[in-house]
Protein backbone atom coordinates (compact mmCIF):
# COMPACT_ATOMS: atom_id res chain seq x y z
CA UNK A 1 0.00 0.00 0.00
CA UNK A 2 1.25 3.55 -0.70
CA UNK A 3 2.63 5.40 2.31
CA UNK A 4 1.85 9.12 2.34
CA UNK A 5 3.74 11.56 4.55
CA UNK A 6 1.71 14.55 5.78
CA UNK A 7 2.63 17.49 8.01
CA UNK A 8 1.47 16.52 11.49
CA UNK A 9 0.65 20.03 12.76
CA UNK A 10 -1.16 21.00 9.54
CA UNK A 11 -3.31 17.87 9.58
CA UNK A 12 -4.28 18.24 13.24
CA UNK A 13 -5.09 21.90 12.63
CA UNK A 14 -7.32 20.92 9.70
CA UNK A 15 -9.03 18.24 11.81
CA UNK A 16 -9.59 20.72 14.62
CA UNK A 17 -7.89 18.62 17.27
CA UNK A 18 -4.45 17.57 18.44
CA UNK A 19 -4.42 13.80 18.79
CA UNK A 20 -2.08 11.63 20.81
CA UNK A 21 -0.36 8.94 18.77
CA UNK A 22 -2.70 6.27 20.14
CA UNK A 23 -5.78 8.38 19.41
CA UNK A 24 -4.76 9.08 15.83
CA UNK A 25 -3.73 5.46 15.34
CA UNK A 26 -7.23 4.44 16.47
CA UNK A 27 -8.85 6.98 14.11
CA UNK A 28 -6.82 5.62 11.18
CA UNK A 29 -7.74 2.05 12.08
CA UNK A 30 -11.44 2.87 12.26
CA UNK A 31 -11.33 4.54 8.85
CA UNK A 32 -9.32 1.77 7.19
CA UNK A 33 -5.91 3.46 7.22
CA UNK A 34 -2.75 2.57 9.10
CA UNK A 35 -0.39 4.93 10.90
CA UNK A 36 3.03 3.70 9.89
CA UNK A 37 5.20 6.25 11.70
CA UNK A 38 5.09 9.48 13.69
CA UNK A 39 8.43 11.20 13.03
CA UNK A 40 8.03 13.52 16.01
CA UNK A 41 9.24 10.59 18.10
CA UNK A 42 12.59 10.42 16.32
CA UNK A 43 15.38 12.77 15.32
CA UNK A 44 14.49 14.66 12.15
CA UNK A 45 16.78 16.08 9.44
CA UNK A 46 17.91 19.70 9.60
CA UNK A 47 16.53 21.82 6.75
CA UNK A 48 18.42 24.39 4.62
CA UNK A 49 17.38 27.11 7.06
CA UNK A 50 19.10 25.29 9.94
CA UNK A 51 15.78 24.34 11.56
CA UNK A 52 14.64 20.78 12.20
CA UNK A 53 12.11 19.66 9.58
CA UNK A 54 8.44 19.55 10.70
CA UNK A 55 7.10 16.34 12.18
CA UNK A 56 5.29 14.07 9.73
CA UNK A 57 2.69 11.36 10.01
CA UNK A 58 3.37 8.55 7.56
CA UNK A 59 0.04 6.95 6.72
CA UNK A 60 -0.55 3.80 4.68
CA UNK A 61 -3.60 4.15 2.44
CA UNK A 62 -5.38 1.42 0.42
CA UNK A 63 -3.96 1.06 -3.08
CA UNK A 64 -7.34 1.78 -4.71
CA UNK A 65 -8.00 5.03 -2.77
CA UNK A 66 -6.48 7.40 -5.31
CA UNK A 67 -8.26 10.29 -3.58
CA UNK A 68 -6.03 9.84 -0.52
CA UNK A 69 -2.63 10.06 -2.20
CA UNK A 70 -2.11 13.60 -0.90
CA UNK A 71 -2.57 15.71 2.22
CA UNK A 72 -5.73 17.30 0.84
CA UNK A 73 -7.42 13.95 0.24
CA UNK A 74 -6.56 12.46 3.62
CA UNK A 75 -7.62 15.62 5.47
CA UNK A 76 -10.92 15.95 3.57
CA UNK A 77 -11.93 12.30 3.97
CA UNK A 78 -11.15 12.25 7.69
CA UNK A 79 -13.02 15.51 8.25
CA UNK A 80 -16.09 14.18 6.43
CA UNK A 81 -15.86 10.93 8.40
CA UNK A 82 -15.70 12.87 11.66
CA UNK A 83 -18.72 14.93 10.64
CA UNK A 84 -16.81 18.23 10.65
CA UNK A 85 -17.64 19.00 7.00
CA UNK A 86 -19.73 17.71 4.14
CA UNK A 87 -18.36 16.28 0.94
CA UNK A 88 -17.57 19.36 -1.20
CA UNK A 89 -19.73 19.82 -4.28
CA UNK A 90 -17.52 20.02 -7.35
CA UNK A 91 -18.77 22.11 -10.24
CA UNK A 92 -17.70 23.44 -13.62
CA UNK A 93 -17.49 27.17 -14.31
CA UNK A 94 -19.06 28.72 -17.41
CA UNK A 95 -16.35 30.73 -19.16
CA UNK A 96 -17.35 33.15 -21.88
CA UNK A 97 -14.70 31.79 -24.22
CA UNK A 98 -14.03 28.15 -23.46
CA UNK A 99 -10.50 26.98 -24.31
CA UNK A 100 -10.38 24.38 -27.08
CA UNK A 101 -7.92 21.54 -27.60
CA UNK A 102 -7.76 19.84 -31.02
CA UNK A 103 -6.67 16.20 -31.24
CA UNK A 104 -4.98 15.07 -34.46
CA UNK A 105 -5.69 11.58 -35.91
CA UNK A 106 -1.95 10.74 -35.92
CA UNK A 107 -2.04 10.40 -32.12
CA UNK A 108 -3.87 7.09 -32.59
CA UNK A 109 -0.43 5.59 -33.35
CA UNK A 110 1.01 6.35 -29.94
CA UNK A 111 -1.28 7.72 -27.12
CA UNK A 112 -4.81 8.10 -28.47
CA UNK A 113 -6.71 9.61 -25.53
CA UNK A 114 -6.56 13.20 -24.28
CA UNK A 115 -8.19 15.15 -21.47
CA UNK A 116 -7.54 18.51 -19.83
CA UNK A 117 -8.80 21.13 -17.37
CA UNK A 118 -8.01 24.59 -16.00
CA UNK A 119 -7.63 25.69 -12.38
CA UNK A 120 -8.25 29.46 -12.23
CA UNK A 121 -7.02 31.81 -9.54
CA UNK A 122 -5.18 29.10 -7.64
CA UNK A 123 -3.19 30.20 -4.60
CA UNK A 124 -0.03 28.17 -4.10
CA UNK A 125 2.04 28.06 -0.95
CA UNK A 126 5.22 26.03 -0.68
CA UNK A 127 3.30 23.17 1.00
CA UNK A 128 0.43 23.25 -1.50
CA UNK A 129 2.82 23.36 -4.46
CA UNK A 130 4.83 20.39 -3.17
CA UNK A 131 1.63 18.43 -2.52
CA UNK A 132 0.41 19.22 -6.06
CA UNK A 133 3.61 17.87 -7.60
CA UNK A 134 3.69 14.87 -5.24
CA UNK A 135 0.13 13.83 -6.14
CA UNK A 136 1.02 13.82 -9.84
CA UNK A 137 4.04 11.63 -9.15
CA UNK A 138 2.03 9.19 -7.01
CA UNK A 139 -0.68 8.94 -9.65
CA UNK A 140 2.03 8.28 -12.24
CA UNK A 141 3.53 5.48 -10.16
CA UNK A 142 0.26 3.96 -8.95
CA UNK A 143 -2.78 4.24 -11.17
CA UNK A 144 -0.83 5.23 -14.30
CA UNK A 145 1.60 2.28 -14.03
CA UNK A 146 4.83 4.25 -14.39
CA UNK A 147 3.25 6.61 -16.98
CA UNK A 148 2.58 3.78 -19.42
CA UNK A 149 -1.21 4.17 -19.11
CA UNK A 150 -1.53 7.86 -18.23
CA UNK A 151 0.78 10.87 -18.04
CA UNK A 152 0.09 14.33 -16.63
CA UNK A 153 1.42 17.73 -17.69
CA UNK A 154 0.79 20.95 -15.75
CA UNK A 155 1.49 24.42 -17.19
CA UNK A 156 1.31 28.10 -16.32
CA UNK A 157 -1.62 29.15 -18.48
CA UNK A 158 -0.48 32.78 -18.49
CA UNK A 159 2.64 31.82 -20.48
CA UNK A 160 0.74 30.05 -23.26
CA UNK A 161 -2.34 30.72 -25.38
CA UNK A 162 -5.17 28.51 -26.60
CA UNK A 163 -6.43 26.85 -28.65
CA UNK A 164 -4.10 23.90 -28.12
CA UNK A 165 -3.32 20.98 -30.40
CA UNK A 166 -2.27 17.45 -29.50
CA UNK A 167 -0.25 15.90 -32.32
CA UNK A 168 2.14 13.06 -33.15
CA UNK A 169 5.25 13.91 -35.17
CA UNK A 170 8.60 12.32 -36.07
CA UNK A 171 11.14 13.02 -33.30
CA UNK A 172 13.37 15.11 -35.57
CA UNK A 173 10.52 17.59 -36.11
CA UNK A 174 9.90 18.16 -32.39
CA UNK A 175 12.16 20.93 -31.08
CA UNK A 176 11.97 22.74 -27.72
CA UNK A 177 13.82 23.40 -24.45
CA UNK A 178 12.76 20.74 -21.91
CA UNK A 179 11.92 21.47 -18.28
CA UNK A 180 14.75 23.12 -16.30
CA UNK A 181 16.94 23.33 -19.41
CA UNK A 182 17.84 26.37 -21.51
CA UNK A 183 19.25 24.50 -24.49
CA UNK A 184 16.87 23.75 -27.36
CA UNK A 185 17.04 20.22 -28.77
CA UNK A 186 14.95 17.86 -30.86
CA UNK A 187 13.18 14.83 -29.42
CA UNK A 188 15.78 12.34 -30.66
CA UNK A 189 18.52 14.35 -28.94
CA UNK A 190 16.43 14.45 -25.77
CA UNK A 191 16.25 10.68 -25.73
CA UNK A 192 20.04 10.53 -25.71
CA UNK A 193 20.30 13.39 -23.23
CA UNK A 194 17.97 11.76 -20.69
CA UNK A 195 19.21 8.18 -21.19
CA UNK A 196 21.50 8.61 -18.16
CA UNK A 197 19.00 10.58 -16.09
CA UNK A 198 18.14 8.63 -12.93
CA UNK A 199 14.51 9.79 -12.92
CA UNK A 200 13.44 10.14 -16.57
CA UNK A 201 15.40 7.28 -18.13
CA UNK A 202 12.84 4.77 -16.80
CA UNK A 203 10.13 6.30 -19.02
CA UNK A 204 11.99 6.63 -22.33
CA UNK A 205 11.09 3.12 -23.49
CA UNK A 206 7.38 4.03 -23.60
CA UNK A 207 7.73 6.01 -26.85
CA UNK A 208 11.36 5.61 -27.94
CA UNK A 209 10.76 2.91 -30.53
CA UNK A 210 7.75 4.67 -32.07
CA UNK A 211 8.12 6.43 -35.44
CA UNK A 212 6.15 9.38 -34.02
CA UNK A 213 6.19 11.04 -30.60
CA UNK A 214 3.23 12.77 -28.93
CA UNK A 215 3.53 16.54 -28.64
CA UNK A 216 1.26 19.36 -27.42
CA UNK A 217 1.37 22.88 -28.94
CA UNK A 218 -0.39 26.12 -28.16
CA UNK A 219 -1.81 28.61 -30.65
CA UNK A 220 1.67 29.98 -31.46
CA UNK A 221 3.26 26.53 -31.86
CA UNK A 222 4.90 26.86 -28.45
CA UNK A 223 5.52 23.40 -27.00
CA UNK A 224 3.72 22.56 -23.75
CA UNK A 225 4.97 19.02 -23.29
CA UNK A 226 6.12 15.81 -24.92
CA UNK A 227 4.16 13.20 -22.96
CA UNK A 228 4.92 10.96 -21.18
CA UNK A 229 8.52 12.17 -20.90
CA UNK A 230 8.82 15.84 -20.05
CA UNK A 231 7.19 19.28 -20.07
CA UNK A 232 8.55 22.37 -21.76
CA UNK A 233 10.59 24.81 -19.71
CA UNK A 234 8.58 27.67 -21.23
CA UNK A 235 5.34 26.86 -19.39
CA UNK A 236 6.63 25.42 -16.09
CA UNK A 237 4.56 26.23 -13.03
CA UNK A 238 5.98 28.06 -10.00
CA UNK A 239 4.75 29.32 -6.64
CA UNK A 240 3.64 32.48 -8.45
CA UNK A 241 1.45 30.63 -10.97
CA UNK A 242 -2.19 31.75 -10.76
CA UNK A 243 -3.81 29.77 -13.59
CA UNK A 244 -2.90 26.13 -14.25
CA UNK A 245 -3.59 24.27 -17.50
CA UNK A 246 -3.60 20.49 -17.04
CA UNK A 247 -3.08 18.15 -19.99
CA UNK A 248 -3.43 14.39 -19.65
CA UNK A 249 -2.65 11.80 -22.32
CA UNK A 250 -3.34 8.08 -22.04
CA UNK A 251 -3.66 4.67 -23.57
CA UNK A 252 -6.47 3.78 -21.12
CA UNK A 253 -9.64 5.86 -21.43
CA UNK A 254 -11.07 5.03 -18.00
CA UNK A 255 -7.88 5.84 -16.08
CA UNK A 256 -7.50 9.03 -18.14
CA UNK A 257 -10.72 10.47 -16.69
CA UNK A 258 -10.03 9.20 -13.16
CA UNK A 259 -6.65 10.95 -13.05
CA UNK A 260 -8.15 14.23 -14.29
CA UNK A 261 -11.01 14.08 -11.80
CA UNK A 262 -8.78 13.24 -8.83
CA UNK A 263 -6.29 15.99 -9.63
CA UNK A 264 -8.82 18.81 -10.01
CA UNK A 265 -10.98 17.59 -7.11
CA UNK A 266 -8.05 17.74 -4.69
CA UNK A 267 -6.67 21.16 -5.70
CA UNK A 268 -9.69 23.13 -6.88
CA UNK A 269 -10.17 23.92 -3.16
CA UNK A 270 -7.35 26.47 -3.58
CA UNK A 271 -8.97 28.21 -6.57
CA UNK A 272 -10.40 31.72 -6.37
CA UNK A 273 -13.83 30.09 -6.40
CA UNK A 274 -13.26 26.92 -4.31
CA UNK A 275 -14.14 23.56 -5.84
CA UNK A 276 -14.85 25.15 -9.22
CA UNK A 277 -13.03 23.90 -12.31
CA UNK A 278 -12.89 25.55 -15.72
CA UNK A 279 -13.72 23.03 -18.45
CA UNK A 280 -11.98 22.64 -21.81
CA UNK A 281 -13.59 21.70 -25.10
CA UNK A 282 -11.73 18.69 -26.52
CA UNK A 283 -12.31 18.24 -30.27
CA UNK A 284 -11.47 14.68 -31.34
CA UNK A 285 -13.84 13.83 -34.19
CA UNK A 286 -11.72 11.06 -35.70
CA UNK A 287 -12.40 8.68 -32.77
CA UNK A 288 -15.70 10.13 -31.54
CA UNK A 289 -14.06 11.49 -28.38
CA UNK A 290 -15.19 15.11 -28.78
CA UNK A 291 -16.46 16.30 -25.38
CA UNK A 292 -16.07 18.85 -22.59
CA UNK A 293 -13.59 17.80 -19.90
CA UNK A 294 -13.49 17.10 -17.04
CA UNK A 295 -16.82 15.44 -16.26
CA UNK A 296 -17.44 16.08 -12.55
CA UNK A 297 -20.96 14.65 -12.37
CA UNK A 298 -21.36 11.87 -9.76
CA UNK A 299 -22.24 8.33 -10.79
CA UNK A 300 -25.75 7.19 -9.89
CA UNK A 301 -26.39 3.67 -8.63
CA UNK A 302 -28.64 1.79 -6.23
CA UNK A 303 -28.01 -0.42 -3.23
CA UNK A 304 -30.32 -2.80 -1.38
CA UNK A 305 -30.88 -1.90 2.28
CA UNK A 306 -31.62 -5.57 2.99
CA UNK A 307 -28.26 -6.56 1.47
CA UNK A 308 -26.33 -3.89 3.38
CA UNK A 309 -27.97 -4.88 6.67
CA UNK A 310 -27.70 -8.64 6.17
CA UNK A 311 -24.01 -8.67 5.34
CA UNK A 312 -23.13 -6.33 8.21
CA UNK A 313 -25.49 -8.02 10.65
CA UNK A 314 -27.45 -4.79 11.19
CA UNK A 315 -31.07 -3.75 11.21
CA UNK A 316 -30.76 -0.08 10.25
CA UNK A 317 -33.41 1.96 8.47
CA UNK A 318 -32.76 3.32 5.01
CA UNK A 319 -32.46 6.82 6.49
CA UNK A 320 -29.84 5.63 8.96
CA UNK A 321 -27.89 3.84 6.22
CA UNK A 322 -27.97 7.06 4.16
CA UNK A 323 -26.44 9.01 7.06
CA UNK A 324 -23.72 6.38 7.46
CA UNK A 325 -22.82 6.60 3.78
CA UNK A 326 -22.58 10.39 3.98
CA UNK A 327 -19.64 9.88 6.38
CA UNK A 328 -17.85 8.11 3.50
CA UNK A 329 -18.45 10.95 1.00
CA UNK A 330 -21.39 9.16 -0.71
CA UNK A 331 -24.75 10.87 -1.13
CA UNK A 332 -27.64 8.47 -0.47
CA UNK A 333 -31.37 8.68 0.08
CA UNK A 334 -34.24 6.18 0.23
CA UNK A 335 -35.52 5.41 -3.26
CA UNK A 336 -39.10 6.69 -3.75
CA UNK A 337 -39.87 3.86 -6.20
CA UNK A 338 -38.60 0.86 -4.20
CA UNK A 339 -39.03 0.24 -0.48
CA UNK A 340 -35.74 -1.64 -0.26
CA UNK A 341 -33.43 0.48 -2.40
CA UNK A 342 -31.15 3.41 -1.71
CA UNK A 343 -30.38 5.89 -4.48
CA UNK A 344 -26.65 6.52 -4.19
CA UNK A 345 -24.53 9.21 -5.87
CA UNK A 346 -20.82 8.32 -6.04
CA UNK A 347 -18.50 11.35 -6.32
CA UNK A 348 -15.71 11.37 -8.89
CA UNK A 349 -13.17 11.04 -6.08
CA UNK A 350 -14.44 7.55 -5.22
CA UNK A 351 -13.29 5.62 -8.27
CA UNK A 352 -12.82 2.62 -5.97
CA UNK A 353 -16.59 2.11 -5.59
CA UNK A 354 -17.43 -0.38 -8.33
CA UNK A 355 -20.08 -2.64 -6.82
CA UNK A 356 -22.78 -2.85 -4.17
CA UNK A 357 -20.24 -4.71 -2.04
CA UNK A 358 -18.08 -1.57 -1.93
CA UNK A 359 -21.05 0.42 -0.62
CA UNK A 360 -21.59 -2.29 2.00
CA UNK A 361 -17.96 -1.93 3.08
CA UNK A 362 -18.44 1.82 3.49
CA UNK A 363 -21.49 1.18 5.69
CA UNK A 364 -19.42 -1.14 7.88
CA UNK A 365 -16.58 1.41 8.19
CA UNK A 366 -18.97 4.27 8.99
CA UNK A 367 -20.84 2.15 11.56
CA UNK A 368 -17.55 0.96 13.03
CA UNK A 369 -16.17 -2.53 12.62
CA UNK A 370 -15.76 -2.79 16.38
CA UNK A 371 -19.44 -1.90 16.79
CA UNK A 372 -20.76 -4.59 14.46
CA UNK A 373 -22.63 -7.47 16.16
CA UNK A 374 -20.41 -10.36 17.17
CA UNK A 375 -23.13 -12.80 16.13
CA UNK A 376 -25.27 -12.25 13.07
CA UNK A 377 -29.04 -12.44 13.58
CA UNK A 378 -30.76 -15.38 11.96
CA UNK A 379 -29.21 -18.56 10.66
CA UNK A 380 -26.41 -18.88 8.15
CA UNK A 381 -27.12 -21.38 5.39
CA UNK A 382 -23.51 -21.78 4.30
CA UNK A 383 -20.90 -24.21 5.59
CA UNK A 384 -17.22 -23.44 5.29
CA UNK A 385 -15.17 -26.28 3.86
CA UNK A 386 -11.84 -26.79 2.18
CA UNK A 387 -11.80 -27.07 -1.60
CA UNK A 388 -11.43 -30.72 -2.67
CA UNK A 389 -8.12 -30.02 -4.40
CA UNK A 390 -6.70 -28.38 -1.26
CA UNK A 391 -7.92 -31.26 0.88
CA UNK A 392 -6.22 -33.70 -1.48
CA UNK A 393 -3.02 -31.62 -1.39
CA UNK A 394 -3.05 -31.71 2.41
CA UNK A 395 -3.30 -35.51 2.36
CA UNK A 396 -0.28 -35.80 0.08
CA UNK A 397 1.61 -33.15 2.08
CA UNK A 398 0.99 -34.96 5.36
CA UNK A 399 2.08 -38.34 4.01
CA UNK A 400 5.32 -36.95 2.55
CA UNK A 401 6.14 -35.20 5.82
CA UNK A 402 5.42 -38.34 7.84
CA UNK A 403 7.78 -40.25 5.56
CA UNK A 404 10.59 -37.92 6.68
CA UNK A 405 10.67 -35.44 3.81
CA UNK A 406 10.84 -31.68 4.46
CA UNK A 407 8.40 -29.34 2.73
CA UNK A 408 9.70 -26.26 0.88
CA UNK A 409 7.84 -23.38 -0.76
CA UNK A 410 9.81 -21.78 -3.63
CA UNK A 411 8.43 -18.89 -5.68
CA UNK A 412 6.00 -19.61 -8.51
CA UNK A 413 8.01 -17.41 -10.91
CA UNK A 414 11.29 -18.49 -12.46
CA UNK A 415 13.50 -17.74 -15.44
CA UNK A 416 12.83 -19.29 -18.83
CA UNK A 417 16.21 -21.05 -18.79
CA UNK A 418 15.61 -22.62 -15.37
CA UNK A 419 12.30 -24.04 -16.51
CA UNK A 420 13.55 -25.31 -19.88
CA UNK A 421 17.21 -25.09 -20.96
CA UNK A 422 18.61 -26.03 -17.54
CA UNK A 423 16.39 -29.12 -17.53
CA UNK A 424 17.67 -30.05 -21.03
CA UNK A 425 14.30 -29.17 -22.55
CA UNK A 426 14.63 -27.52 -25.97
CA UNK A 427 11.77 -24.97 -25.86
CA UNK A 428 8.46 -24.13 -24.25
CA UNK A 429 6.26 -24.85 -27.31
CA UNK A 430 4.12 -21.88 -26.29
CA UNK A 431 2.87 -23.62 -23.14
CA UNK A 432 4.19 -21.19 -20.51
CA UNK A 433 2.75 -17.89 -19.32
CA UNK A 434 5.32 -15.12 -19.79
CA UNK A 435 5.57 -11.86 -17.87
CA UNK A 436 5.23 -8.95 -20.26
CA UNK A 437 7.72 -6.69 -18.49
CA UNK A 438 9.79 -8.76 -16.02
CA UNK A 439 11.88 -6.72 -13.59
CA UNK A 440 14.72 -9.26 -13.50
CA UNK A 441 15.88 -12.19 -15.62
CA UNK A 442 15.19 -14.46 -12.65
CA UNK A 443 11.42 -13.94 -12.89
CA UNK A 444 10.40 -14.23 -16.54
CA UNK A 445 7.68 -16.90 -16.63
CA UNK A 446 5.22 -18.76 -14.44
CA UNK A 447 6.68 -22.20 -13.80
CA UNK A 448 5.34 -25.27 -15.57
CA UNK A 449 7.28 -27.65 -13.32
CA UNK A 450 8.11 -27.78 -9.61
CA UNK A 451 11.56 -29.30 -10.22
CA UNK A 452 13.51 -26.02 -10.79
CA UNK A 453 12.28 -24.64 -7.47
CA UNK A 454 13.37 -27.76 -5.60
CA UNK A 455 16.80 -27.72 -7.23
CA UNK A 456 17.31 -24.02 -6.47
CA UNK A 457 16.36 -24.67 -2.86
CA UNK A 458 18.97 -27.44 -2.63
CA UNK A 459 21.54 -25.18 -4.33
CA UNK A 460 21.06 -22.43 -1.74
CA UNK A 461 21.35 -25.01 1.08
CA UNK A 462 24.02 -27.29 -0.39
CA UNK A 463 26.36 -26.65 2.54
CA UNK A 464 23.93 -28.49 4.81
CA UNK A 465 24.37 -32.16 5.69
CA UNK A 466 23.33 -34.71 3.07
CA UNK A 467 21.17 -36.46 2.20
CA UNK A 468 18.50 -33.81 1.70
CA UNK A 469 14.91 -34.93 1.17
CA UNK A 470 12.53 -32.14 0.18
CA UNK A 471 9.10 -31.92 -1.45
CA UNK A 472 6.52 -29.38 -2.59
CA UNK A 473 2.78 -29.53 -3.28
CA UNK A 474 1.78 -26.46 -5.29
CA UNK A 475 0.43 -25.08 -8.56
CA UNK A 476 2.05 -24.92 -11.96
CA UNK A 477 0.50 -22.90 -14.78
CA UNK A 478 -0.03 -23.61 -18.48
CA UNK A 479 -1.45 -21.56 -21.32
CA UNK A 480 -4.93 -22.75 -22.23
CA UNK A 481 -6.77 -20.75 -24.87
CA UNK A 482 -10.03 -22.57 -24.05
CA UNK A 483 -9.97 -21.32 -20.45
CA UNK A 484 -11.65 -18.06 -19.49
CA UNK A 485 -8.36 -16.45 -18.48
CA UNK A 486 -6.36 -18.20 -21.22
CA UNK A 487 -4.41 -20.16 -18.60
CA UNK A 488 -5.03 -23.00 -16.19
CA UNK A 489 -3.50 -24.06 -12.90
CA UNK A 490 -2.51 -27.65 -12.16
CA UNK A 491 -1.74 -28.96 -8.68
CA UNK A 492 1.49 -30.98 -8.71
CA UNK A 493 3.46 -32.95 -6.15
CA UNK A 494 7.25 -33.06 -6.54
CA UNK A 495 10.12 -34.36 -4.45
CA UNK A 496 13.93 -34.36 -4.70
CA UNK A 497 16.58 -36.53 -3.04
CA UNK A 498 20.11 -35.08 -2.94
CA UNK A 499 23.03 -37.07 -1.53
CA UNK A 500 26.15 -39.09 -2.14
CA UNK A 501 24.06 -41.83 -3.72
CA UNK A 502 21.45 -41.32 -6.40
CA UNK A 503 18.49 -42.03 -4.13
CA UNK A 504 16.41 -43.44 -6.98
CA UNK A 505 14.91 -46.07 -4.69
CA UNK A 506 14.01 -43.31 -2.21
CA UNK A 507 11.83 -41.33 -4.61
CA UNK A 508 10.38 -44.59 -5.95
CA UNK A 509 9.42 -45.57 -2.41
CA UNK A 510 7.87 -42.16 -1.78
CA UNK A 511 5.85 -42.54 -4.99
CA UNK A 512 4.53 -45.91 -3.84
CA UNK A 513 3.55 -44.52 -0.43
CA UNK A 514 1.72 -41.50 -1.88
CA UNK A 515 -0.12 -43.65 -4.42
CA UNK A 516 -1.11 -46.07 -1.66
CA UNK A 517 -2.66 -43.20 0.32
CA UNK A 518 -4.46 -42.03 -2.83
CA UNK A 519 -6.05 -45.51 -3.09
CA UNK A 520 -4.25 -46.32 -6.32
CA UNK A 521 -2.83 -49.84 -6.50
CA UNK A 522 0.28 -50.82 -8.45
CA UNK A 523 -0.81 -52.85 -11.47
CA UNK A 524 0.62 -54.06 -14.75
CA UNK A 525 0.08 -52.11 -17.94
CA UNK A 526 -2.04 -54.94 -19.35
CA UNK A 527 -4.37 -54.87 -16.33
CA UNK A 528 -4.86 -51.14 -16.70
CA UNK A 529 -5.65 -51.25 -20.41
CA UNK A 530 -7.64 -54.49 -20.62
CA UNK A 531 -9.92 -54.13 -17.60
CA UNK A 532 -11.80 -50.83 -17.29
CA UNK A 533 -12.93 -51.71 -13.78
CA UNK A 534 -9.35 -51.96 -12.50
CA UNK A 535 -7.90 -48.57 -11.58
CA UNK A 536 -4.25 -48.34 -10.64
CA UNK A 537 -0.86 -47.11 -11.78
CA UNK A 538 2.18 -48.53 -13.48
CA UNK A 539 5.56 -47.23 -14.61
CA UNK A 540 7.41 -47.47 -17.90
CA UNK A 541 10.96 -46.60 -18.87
CA UNK A 542 10.99 -43.31 -20.75
CA UNK A 543 13.56 -41.30 -22.72
CA UNK A 544 13.50 -37.87 -21.04
CA UNK A 545 16.46 -35.47 -21.58
CA UNK A 546 16.12 -34.16 -18.02
CA UNK A 547 17.17 -37.58 -16.70
CA UNK A 548 19.99 -40.04 -17.34
CA UNK A 549 19.24 -42.39 -20.22
CA UNK A 550 17.84 -45.64 -18.85
CA UNK A 551 17.29 -44.11 -15.42
CA UNK A 552 13.88 -42.46 -15.83
CA UNK A 553 10.33 -43.74 -15.71
CA UNK A 554 6.98 -42.30 -16.65
CA UNK A 555 4.01 -42.81 -14.30
CA UNK A 556 0.75 -43.91 -15.91
CA UNK A 557 -2.69 -44.14 -14.40
CA UNK A 558 -5.32 -46.52 -15.70
CA UNK A 559 -8.66 -44.73 -16.00
CA UNK A 560 -11.62 -46.49 -17.62
CA UNK A 561 -9.28 -48.78 -19.51
CA UNK A 562 -7.17 -45.90 -20.84
CA UNK A 563 -3.61 -44.92 -19.98
CA UNK A 564 -3.04 -41.39 -18.72
CA UNK A 565 0.51 -40.17 -18.07
CA UNK A 566 0.56 -38.23 -14.81
CA UNK A 567 4.24 -37.81 -14.00
CA UNK A 568 7.90 -38.77 -14.23
CA UNK A 569 10.71 -39.72 -11.85
CA UNK A 570 14.37 -40.62 -12.26
CA UNK A 571 18.03 -39.67 -11.76
CA UNK A 572 18.86 -36.20 -13.09
CA UNK A 573 21.27 -35.79 -16.00
CA UNK A 574 24.76 -34.47 -15.06
CA UNK A 575 24.24 -31.38 -17.25
CA UNK A 576 21.16 -30.49 -15.20
CA UNK A 577 23.16 -30.85 -11.99
CA UNK A 578 25.92 -28.68 -13.47
CA UNK A 579 23.48 -25.90 -14.37
CA UNK A 580 22.07 -25.84 -10.83
CA UNK A 581 25.57 -26.15 -9.31
CA UNK A 582 24.87 -29.41 -7.50
CA UNK A 583 27.93 -31.64 -6.98
CA UNK A 584 26.07 -34.77 -5.77
CA UNK A 585 23.61 -37.05 -7.60
CA UNK A 586 19.95 -36.09 -7.37
CA UNK A 587 16.73 -37.96 -8.08
CA UNK A 588 13.41 -36.23 -8.53
CA UNK A 589 9.74 -37.12 -8.79
CA UNK A 590 6.86 -35.01 -10.13
CA UNK A 591 3.23 -35.94 -10.74
CA UNK A 592 -0.09 -34.24 -11.35
CA UNK A 593 -2.39 -34.98 -8.40
CA UNK A 594 -5.51 -33.33 -9.82
CA UNK A 595 -6.34 -36.53 -11.70
CA UNK A 596 -7.21 -38.14 -8.36
CA UNK A 597 -10.12 -35.80 -7.65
Amino acid sequence: MPTIGVNKDSLYQYLGKSYTKDEFDELCFEFGLELDEDTSESKRPIGPDGVEEPAQLKIEVPANRYDMLCFEGIAMNLNVYLGREKMPELKLSKPKDMITAYIRPETEQIRPYFSCAVLRGIKFTKERYESFIALQDRLHQNLARQRTLVSIGTHDLDTIEGPFSYEALPPEEIVFAPLNQTKTMNAAEMMEFYAKDKHLSRYLHIIRSSPVYPIIYDKNRTVLSMPPIINSNHSKITLDTKNVFIDITATDKTKLEIVNQILVAMFSRYCEEPFTVEPVNVVSDHNNETRVTPDLSPRATQASAEYLNSVCGLNESRESLSKLLSKMCLQARPSPSDNDKLDVLIPVTRADVLHEADIMEDVAIAYGFNNLPRHFPGTSHSVAAALPINKLADIVRLEAAMAGWAEVMPLILCSHDENYAWLNKPSDNGECVRLQNPKTAEYQIVRTSLIPGLLKTIRENRNHAVPMKIFEVADVVFKDMKAERRARNEKHFAAAWYGKTSGFEQVHGLLDRVMQMLKSAFITKEEGLENAEVEGYWIEEVDDPTYLAGHAAAIFLGVDGKAKRIGTFGILHPRVLQKFELPFPTSTLELNIEVFL
